[in-house]
C-alpha cells in the first residue's frame, strides 16, 4: 500500500520540524593493537563540535 502524503502548510510544518541526523563513526586503537569502532548518531549541526571533542 502507498504511503498517504500530506501537501501544503501540513507538509512544510512536518519537514522543518523534522531531525536532521547524521551517523559518525569513530575509530580507537585497543591495548591489544586492534582497532574497535564506535558508531553514533547525532544532530547534523554539532557533527564538527563532537569530532573535535572525541579527536585522540
Amino acid at each position: 500500500m502507498a504511503k498517504k502524503q500530506v501537501f501544503g502548510s501540513e507538509a512544510l510544518q512536518q519537514k522543518a520540524s523534522a531531525r536532521r541526523m547524521a551517523k559518525v563513526i569513530l575509530s580507537t586503537k585497543n591495548e591489544s593493537g586492534k582497532y574497535s569502532y564506535r558508531e553514533v548518531m547525532i544532530d547534523q549541526d554539532n557533527v564538527k563540535d563532537f569530532i573535535d571533542k572525541n579527536k585522540a
